[in-house]
C-alpha cells in the first residue's frame, strides 16, 4: 500500500562518535544501518530510526570530523521533529536538563506540545507530543516505554517560493494543505510517521549554508519503482522540473530534484528496506558496504574514524 509522507531526512554532523552517542544514548534511537556515503566512501553514513527502521522514522547523517557550521536560511530545512507520547514532554525536558542538551521552553503549535532542542552540532530538532504515539513507541535504553521516540513527525522548510513548494508537495508528493498558523502553512500526508511538512516563506532571507548542523535533503516516500516513476513524470509534465536518474542506495532507490523554493528533495522507494543485507536483531552492528565498494573494504575501514 502506498503512503505519502517523509521517507527520511539527511543531515550533516561533526565527529562521528559524538553523533552516535547523542542519537542512541540521549535520544534512545536505534542505529539501524552503519554504512558509508556511496558517493564519498571516506565518510560514514549513519541511519537512526525506530526498532525496524520503518520509512518515516529515519534521520541520517554524514559525519565529517571537521565540518564547518552550517546556517539555516532560505532554501533550507529549519527544523526536524520527532513524535513522542504527549504526556512525555515533561520527562524529556527533565532529561535534557540532566544531559546538558540545549533546549527551549515547551510551546504550542497547531494544538500540540512542542519541545525544541539542538544536538551537539546545533541541528534544530523538536519533540512533538502526539496523543496516539505510545502504541508505536518501544523502550530504548534509559528511555521508558511511555516516552520513547516512535519516528519522525515532520520538518519545517524555509523556502523562497512557498506557493510553488506547496504545489510540489500536493500535486507530486501526495500531501494536502491542512492548516495555517501565523506564517506557517501545514501539509500532511497519510503516513503516520513523517506525515507533516510545515512551509514558511523565507524570500528575502539569506540563503541557507550547508555544514554541520544543517539538513542536506528531505526524502519523500514512493511505494516502489512504478510509484516513483509516476511522480517523476508528474514533476516534469506539470512543473517543468527534471529529476536525476535513479540511484540504487541498497535500502531504497532514489531520485533527486531541487524544488522551486530551494530545498533539495529526494523521492525514495520503501523497498527493499534496511533488512536487505542484515537481519533485524543485528541491524546497525557492522559496517555494511554496497557490492561495488566491497573490494575496497580494507582501504575504506582504514580511512574512517574509529568509533570505539
Amino acid at each position: 500500500m502506498s503512503h505519502h509522507g517523509i521517507h527520511h531526512v539527511t543531515a550533516i554532523a561533526g565527529p562521528a562518535r559524538r553523533n552516535i552517542d547523542f542519537y542512541t544514548r540521549v535520544l534512545g534511537l536505534r542505529l539501524v544501518k552503519k554504512t558509508v556515503n556511496f558517493d564519498d566512501p571516506g565518510t560514514y553514513h549513519f541511519y537512526y530510526g525506530n526498532e525496524s527502521g520503518a520509512p518515516g522514522s529515519i534521520l541520517t547523517f554524514f559525519p565529517w570530523e571537521h565540518a564547518a557550521p552550517g546556517r539555516a536560511g532560505a532554501g533550507s530545512t529549519l527544523e526536524t521533529g520527532f513524535r513522542v507520547p504527549e504526556a512525555s514532554i515533561g520527562f524529556w525536558a527533565h532529561r535534557f536538563l540532566e544531559k546538558g542538551v540545549e533546549h527551549g521552553a515547551p510551546e504550542r503549535r497547531f494544538g500540540r506540545s512542542v519541545l525544541p532542542f539542538k544536538d551537539p552540532d546545533g541541528t534544530n530538532l523538536a519533540l512533538v507530543g502526539v496523543p496516539d504515539a505510545e502504541a508505536a513507541s518501544a523502550p530504548a535504553g534509559e528511555i521508558p516505554q511511555g516516552a520513547a521516540i516512535s519516528g519522525l513527525e515532520g520538518v519545517t522548510l524555509l523556502v523562497t517560493d512557498a506557493v510553488r513548494t506547496g504545489d510540489i508537495l500536493t500535486d507530486v508528493l501526495g500531501l494536502k494543505e491542512t492548516a495555517r498558523e501565523g506564517s506557517l502553512v501545514r501539509y500532511r500526508g497519510d503516513a503516520e510517521l513523517g506525515g507533516t511538512v510545515d512551509v514558511r516563506d523565507a524570500s528575502g532571507f539569506l540563503p541557507g549554508r550547508l555544514g554541520a548542523g544543517s539538513v542536506h535533503h528531505v526524502a519523500f516516500r514512493a511505494a516502489d519503482d512504478a510509484a516513483q516513476e509516476t511522480m517523476v513524470q508528474r514533476l516534469a509534465e506539470h512543473h517543468g522540473i527534471r529529476a536525476t536518474g535513479q540511484k540504487d542506495r541498497n535500502y531504497f532507490r532514489s531520485v533527486y530534484f531541487r524544488e522551486p523554493g530551494g530545498v533539495l528533495f529526494e523521492i525514495a522507494t520503501d523497498r527493499p528496506g534496511f533488512m536487505a543485507d542484515e537481519p533485524f536483531d543485528r541491524l546497525g552492528r557492522e559496517l555494511k558496504l554496497p557490492p561495488f565498494l566491497e573490494p575496497h573494504r580494507n582501504d575504506i575501514e582504514r580511512a574512517l574514524p574509529a568509533l570505539a
